[in-house]
């Protein structure tokens, strides 16, 4: 099989987006949820551990085992309605890869009785956009990245998809860190005020340790 360095950085990571753009259409396939985020754990771990596109630089690759996450909690996968929302964009910057652009587009229905309030979905300007969802919670700075966490990003691939009935899913056991929490080479747009959880969220991904 083609190594994927062939190609250059660029083609290693066209693979890594190829990789993850493939796991999470196998997560939205899945009928078995547990299942499917088993199957995430474990491609995330060889990813981190072995892809020359790991948010892990080479020394910590070499000490690197696996990732760590709290377990599966069924309570935390929600399948929600979405309402439009009208508020101003911004900009954020992400260092050398300059500027984002963020417009909320539209706001759950359905979270507040668990998690404390609803949460705003944002749409990333730039050729081809994409649908972005960052947030924080009350296990951030203790259970989980302080910054917060990426719940969904489809311009990489980050998208459980929706019900039969078209309602959003939200399932928070696929919650993950943002490179910047592994590495100072990233920075990375974290969560706006309007997507703190005041609840704490004890699924996906734990800090990093």
């Amino acid at each position: 099989m083609p190594d994927p360095s062939d190609a250059g950085p660029y083609g290693e990571l066209w693979d890594w987006r190829r990789r993850v753009a493939a796991l999470y259409t196998a997560i939205r396939n899945d009928p078995n949820p547990p299942r499917a985020w088993d199957a995430w754990c474990h491609e995330r771990n060889e990813l981190f551990r072995n892809h020359p596109q790991s948010a892990l630089d080479p020394p910590q690759r070499a000490e690197f085992t696996r990732l760590r996450y709290f377990p599966y909690d069924s309570a935390l996968r929600f399948a929600v309605d979405l309402r439009p929302i009208e508020r101003p964009a911004f900009t954020v910057d992400v260092g050398g890869d300059g500027a984002i652009h963020l417009q909320a587009f539209a706001q759950t229905i359905g979270l507040s009785q668990a998690l404390g309030r609803e949460l705003t979905l944002y749409w990333v300007g730039g050729y081809g956009g994409g649908v972005f969802l960052p947030f924080t919670d009350a296990t951030c700075g203790s259970g989980s990245y302080g910054g917060g966490r990426y719940l969904l990003d489809t311009i990489k691939g980050a998208d459980l998809g929706t019900t039969p009935d078209g309602r959003t899913i939200l399932d928070f056991n696929f919650a993950y860190n943002p490179s910047c929490s592994y590495s100072p080479r990233y920075v990375c747009p974290l969560s706006p005020a309007d997507n703190r959880l005041p609840a704490a969220v004890r699924a996906g991904e734990k800090l990093a340790g």
